[in-house]
Order: structure tokens, then sequence, then C-alpha cells
């Protein structure tokens, strides 16, 4: 099993300061991470308003008002209600393919500013809707949009962070997610109380406020000197790595990334290289990371913290209030991974995070299963509190593990002539389960009952298994030597990688 590499003959970290260039490209990258985050956090609160279910969803509506017509675990269940949510990410599956196109012909800087334009017209299309046809429409936009901020911003962070902080400059990204779901349950809280049948368009609408930042954020920032030297610009590449690092000396780095880029050049069908023997290691575990992602629940409370709460037998506003504890919880704990993600490692976080996540959900299971039946509710305020505080631990150890870590690792493992194809695969495969976990939670919920928390926490489980064996160990190496240093040092994955593949030019391999 690979551990944590110090600096040895073998490499080593390149040197650099932490300038403030690299310090304002990160945050301004990163800040396509609030979009993303409001995004998750808005759509839960919006489906529990009364005036946004009346207006759309008027069966469901009725549902709410009808005590004892419905099982409390299938008040929610509706299809379209679903799709609401759901139809976002499948349309970021769909704009990650050609959002790896443009991430590596156009560059990140580009592909960001695509991802803030989709963004700020699907915003207006949300908060301006008069049908159900409106309303999926500015999703799927905003759908395109996260497809494209996904693909290129990890990538950006990755490839701009100096090799000691990489991991939690990469955090920044998905500390923007949990701030942005944060906000959205806080401003969901304030609309809710408005009377006059506004509140679901203001939530909508103040969308339009990250989606500004990570625009005008996208015309600020440089674009990385791998992007600009493996399209061409040599030189401006060179003058960009000079400035992002603060030093003038930074030939070796630059003839590493200049190495990789013609390698990389050389691969005619990027997708197709993708399955090459050599890149499995790095493709298996950038597939199967997010798949573990979603399927620990996670989105599932994300999205419908506000409604499961009212499941549960919390009133709309005790519901929205804990929604926000979780936002809370988030938020500080994706703040611990950034401090001690370049100190613990990954592998550690991951392994604390399973342990954590799976007697939370536990817990959760054997209350709801106890207390919460079809037609009767008998929870009480003592045993909702401690729901509501095993929720917050799931999702604490979630925030400082699997969350931040399920976009750093494949980020920074792939090489440069898969990074962008590799990139768009755990892009799609993360959209393609999101997708699946939002259109089928409410469904699960009303068919499984408490046994969700149960099938959730077998698979928190089986990835807990799979890091202990399979993920290694990738703190302080510079992304340029993972072949060297991760790879062929791990029990397992080291026969992937061949001597003769590793030298034979790339093309023919």
């Amino acid at each position: 099993m690979a551990g944590g590499f110090g600096v040895s003959s073998g490499g080593g970290e390149f040197e650099a300061k932490i300038t403030p260039l690299v310090v304002i490209s990160c945050i301004m990258a990163a800040s396509g991470g609030l979009m993303f985050g409001y995004d998750v956090g808005i759509s839960g609160g919006v489906t529990s308003m009364p005036d946004f279910l009346k207006k759309f969803f008027p069966a469901v509506y009725k549902k709410t008002l009808t005590p004892g017509l419905e099982s409390n675990y299938c008040k929610y269940d509706n299809q379209g209600l679903q799709l609401f949510t759901s139809s976002l990410y499948l349309a970021a599956l769909l704009a990650t393919f050609v959002a790896s196109y443009t991430t590596k012909m156009l560059g990140r800087k580009l592909t960001m500013l695509i991802a803030g334009i989709f963004f700020c017209v699907g915003t207006v299309f949300n908060a301006a809707a008069h049908n159900l046809a409106m309303l999926i429409i500015g999703r799927i936009l905003l759908g395109c949009g996260v497809g494209f901020a996904n693909q290129a911003i990890p990538l950006f962070l990755s490839e701009v962070a100096p090799t000691r902080i990489r991991g939690a400059l990469n955090i920044l990204f998905q500390l923007n997610i949990t701030i942005g779901i944060l906000v959205a349950n806080l401003i969901n809280y304030g609309t809710s109380k408005l009377t006059d049948g506004t509140g679901w368009r203001i939530s909508l609408g103040l969308a339009g406020i990250p989606a500004l930042l990570l625009t005008v954020g996208s015309l600020i920032v440089v674009d990385t000197p791998n992007s600009l030297i493996q399209r061409g610009k040599l030189e401006e590449g060179k003058s960009v790595l000079k400035r992002i690092r603060g030093i003038d000396n930074v030939d070796r780095e630059y003839l590493e990334i200049v190495e990789a880029s013609n390698l990389a050049a050389e691969i005619k069908d990027p997708f197709r290289n993708l399955l090459q023997r050599r890149n499995r290691p790095s493709l298996i575990i950038a597939i199967l990371m997010q798949v573990f992602q979603q399927f620990t629940g996670i989105n599932a409370i994300m999205f419908y913290a506000p409604v499961l709460f009212q499941t549960l037998g919390f009133k709309s506003d005790a519901s929205l209030y804990s929604a926000v504890i979780t936002g809370l919880v988030n938020v500080l704990s994706t703040v611990v991974s950034i401090v001690i993600v370049d100190k613990a490692g990954r592998r550690m976080l991951l392994l604390e995070a399973g342990v954590q996540m799976f007697l939370s959900q536990m817990g959760v299971a054997v209350v709801m299963g106890l207390k919460v039946k079809d037609y009767t509710n008998n929870l009480g305020h003592g045993l909702g509190i401690l729901v509501v505080i095993l929720i917050c631990s799931f999702v604490s150890s979630f925030a400082w593990s699997w969350g931040p870590l399920g976009w750093l690792i494949p980020s920074e493992t792939f090489s440069l002539e898969a990074r962008s194809a590799g990139q768009s695969v755990a892009v799609f495969t993360n959209m393609f389960f999101t997708f699946v976990i939002a259109q089928a939670f409410l469904s699960m919920l009303c068919t499984l009952k408490s046994g969700i928390f149960f099938f959730f926490s077998t698979w928190v489980l089986l990835m807990t298994l799979f890091t202990i064996f399979l993920i290694p160990e990738t703190k302080n190496v510079p992304i340029e030597e993972m072949t060297d240093r991760v790879w062929r040092r791990h029990w397992f994955w080291k026969r992937f990688i061949d001597e003769w593949e590793m030298d034979a030019p790339q093309g023919h391999a």
C-alpha cells in the first residue's frame, strides 16, 4: 500500500512561493462551487414551499395538506417533483463531454467563462418561470453550467496550486459548494416566511449572484501553465508559471510540463487512450470514488433536507431551521479538511469518515424504524434532536472526506495526456449517479422507509473497504510524478504500470 512520500532523489516538490496571484486565482475559480452548492441547497427548500408546490405540483400540495391521506414516507413521492431536482444533473452529465473538449482545446479559463454564462441564463429562466417547462429548461441550463464548471475548476486548482498546499487549495471548490448550500438554506428559511407567493422566485433568482461571481472571476484569472503549454503557447506558459510560483527559476517544472504536453500531443483519441492499461488505476479510482460519493446518501440529504425533516415530523419552520444547521456543519467540517488534508493525508480522512458515517446512518435508521411509521409519528422532541445530531455527524464526516476528496484525488492522479478526458469521465459518473439518487430518493424513501439509511450505510461499508485496499496516499506528490511515486509502489496497481508501455511512444502503446 503506497503511503505518503516526502522529497526523494526520484523527484520532489518544485520550488514555489504561495503568491497572491495563486490565492486570488484559486478563490475566483472556486467560486463556481458557490453556484453548484446553491443549486443543490435551494431545490430542497423550494420544493417544500407551499406556494411553489401549489403552482407547479398541485398533486403533491394536496397530499401535504391532508393528514393521513398518504404515508409519512410518501407525501413527496412525485416523479415530476424529482425531475425538477434531477434534470440539472442529467444536463450536467451530457455537458461534461463537450466541456472535456473545451477544457483541452480552449483552456480551463474559457471553459469556466462558458459555465458562468450558462449559470446566468439558467437563473433567469428559473426566476421568471410561469410553467413547469420553463422551470425544467432553467434547470437544464444550470446543469450545463455545472458540467462545464466541474470539468474545468478541479483541473485549474490542481494545476495552479503549489504541491505542498494543492489539497487545501483544491478543496476551496468543495468549501464553496458547502457555503452555497448553507446560503441557500438561510435564504429558503427567510423566503419561506413571505406571504405574497414570491418566496420561491427570490430563492431561485438569487442564484444570479454566484453566477455573476464565476463569470467575472473567469475573466480575471490567468489560465494554467499546463493548459497554455499543452496548446502550444510555450512562452506564455512559462511566463505564467513564473508569476504563479513567484520565482524566476522554474526550468525543472517547466520542462516536466513540456515533456508531459509533448506526450499528450501524440494522443489522437484521448478517451481511447484513457482505456489503456497504464491509465486504468486512475480511471478505476476516479469512477468508483464518484459512485461511492453519491451512494453515501449525502446529496439525498442535502437536496431534500427540509422534506426529510418534515417527513420526520418537524414543522415547516423547524425543518428549514434543521437544514440550516446541517448546512453550517457542512461548511465548518470542510474547513477542517482544508486545514489537515495536506498534513494528515487523504487516506486517513477517508477511513475515519467511513466509520463515522456508518455509525451515524445506522443510528438514524434505528430511530426512524422504531418511531416513524406510515401513519404515526412518535419521534418526540428528544429523539428529534438526536436525529438532527446524527445527521450532522454524518454530514460533518462526509464534508472532511468523501466530499472534497472525491474531486481532489481524481484531479491529481491522471497524467496530463489523460487528465481532461479522465476528469470528464469522473464528472459524468458523478452527475449520472447524482441524477439517479435525486430522481429516485423520494420514491426510495416511500418504498424502503427507514431502511433507506440501512441501504446507504451498506455502501459506506463497501467504500471504506475499497479505501483500505485500493486508494493510495497522494499527499505531497507532484502531479506529474504520480506514476513513479504512487502507482509503481502500490501493492495492487503496480501490475498495471508496464515498463514497456511507459517507455514506448504513447501514440503506439
